[in-house]
């Protein structure tokens, strides 16, 4: 497993994010990206919620519901996705911050 960190700029719904990550992460995390930009594109092109924030909610409520709905009754995989989620939304919630503070 390598420790070598470097950033990465995945595109979502037209904006660019830098996210640090390891290099082991670097697959999955542009995966992660393009996976998100489809759910957020869908639920944008549909017409029923207006606004980014808004937006990225739904679509982290669904991508979590269908997580859920899919998950083994093996409790132990339910709180090892649920951290990773948490984990990936920390990264996301820190992406976002920077990205409006270079706004501002």
């Amino acid at each position: 497993m390598s420790n070598n960190t470097t950033a990465v700029t995945v595109n979502i719904m037209g904006k660019e994010y830098l996210i640090s990550c390891s290099d082991d992460e670097r697959q999955g995390l542009l995966q992660s990206a393009r996976f998100l930009d489809q759910k957020m594109s869908e639920i944008r092109d549909s017409g029923k919620i207006i606004g980014t924030d808004r937006i990225a909610v739904m679509a982290a409520l669904n991508i979590a519901h269908e997580l859920i709905s899919q998950g083994s009754s093996n409790n132990m995989n339910q709180q090892a996705i649920m951290g990773r989620i948490r984990g990936l939304q920390t990264k996301i919630e820190n992406a976002l911050y920077r990205s409006h503070q270079t706004e501002i």
